[in-house]
């Protein structure tokens, strides 16, 4: 029996589907609404014997996977660098039905990257990191505006607490009326945000303290609940990786190499992957090497790369060693080794 290949250009509203056989021949073309049903049922039509089912990650990407999953069909999501890389060699002009082609001939041939997807709890988890860490900056945002907006009439704002920090600008503007009528209106607003992210705060000091795994990472100086969470979220599944060093690769924190032939060039980190994950490692690097009075083997090898080249290299090595750590201590359910004394 012949079996079957099927490639998803997937937007918004609508998916452009096609089907090739094992041959590389267009077996159909056509579209379906962005909905795991509705291209289940059109792919239902032509039988069922599909091989595989690919589409290039996206926004869509989970809902789509987990629905084409449980209908009993063999999805695959695909990484959108090697999906873009074999629609432009494949097809001089772009469109719908070009990309999905060439998306069935690229999941045919099995020349592609597949992507994990998250579990739906890491997903959600996720949501609230980033919901949270898209309030902190909004709130430094708002401030920074109130302050800028007070500068040309010679109003410095200065150096106050959070707690103050109202108190501070409603004294500057004493007196006048019209900016304590856009003030006022900026300050209830970043009173509001300050409430949303005290809720949003408390929901992930709870998420953590109840998690065993959190916990265990949180031993690690340095390391909070948002990097804790923020790193199992992005691993979601330590058995994904063969090897612990791999980790640090996935997440952006190993130089790039460009070698051919004699030359053999070793750039900056390559940044792929998860940048919140690989900011809030290198932060926790960062606590450990300048802010944490408690020695450990990390620390003290961070402080010797810091010695012999400088300290960014040294947080560098250092967020990318608490990352093999970590995936460590979770894939063998062991505790943070702290290594001998200074």
């Amino acid at each position: 029996m012949t079996q079957l290949y099927v490639g998803l250009d997937v937007s918004l509203e609508q998916t452009a589907i096609c089907i090739v056989d094992q041959e590389g021949r267009v077996i159909f073309e056509g579209q379906a609404t962005s909905d795991p049903d509705a291209i289940a049922e059109v792919l239902r039509c032509h039988g069922n014997l599909f091989a595989r089912i690919g589409f290039e990650a996206g926004p869509l990407s989970q809902w789509l996977f987990f629905g084409l999953s449980n209908a009993g069909l063999p999805a695959v999501c695909i990484e959108a660098r090697h999906a873009k890389a074999a629609m432009t060699a494949m097809n001089r002009n772009k469109n719908d039905r070009n990309d999905a082609r060439s998306l069935a001939q690229l999941i045919r041939s099995g020349w592609f990257k597949t992507v994990h997807v998250k579990s739906q709890e890491s997903q959600e988890l996720r949501t609230l990191l980033v919901a949270r860490e898209f309030l902190v900056n909004k709130l430094r945002d708002h401030e920074n505006k109130i302050r800028g907006l007070l500068r040309p009439f010679g109003l410095k704002v200065g150096r106050v607490s959070a707690s103050g920090y109202a108190s501070r600008v409603r004294e500057l503007i004493e007196g006048n009326s019209r900016l304590e009528l856009c003030m006022e209106a900026l300050l209830a607003g970043r009173a509001s945000m300050m409430e949303q992210l005290a809720n949003l705060h408390r929901e992930l000091l709870r998420v953590t303290a109840n998690d065993e795994l959190c916990r265990r990472f949180m031993t690690i100086p340095g390391v909070g609940p948002v990097t804790a969470l923020a790193f199992k979220t992005t691993i979601d599944d330590p058995g994904r990786f063969r090897r612990s060093n791999d980790v640090g690769a996935h997440l952006g924190l190993t130089p790039r190499q460009y070698q051919s032939g004699e030359t053999d060039v070793r750039g900056r980190i390559s940044r792929s992957g998860d940048s919140f994950t690989r900011t809030a490692l290198f932060t926790a690097a960062h606590v450990m090497l300048t802010r944490s009075r408690q020695w450990t083997s990390i620390k003290s090898w961070g402080m010797r790369i810091a010695q012999r080249s400088s300290l960014k290299k040294a947080k560098i090595a250092v967020a990318r060693k608490l990352a093999v750590d970590m995936h460590r201590m979770w894939r063998d359910a062991t505790p943070f080794r702290w290594g001998a004394a200074a």
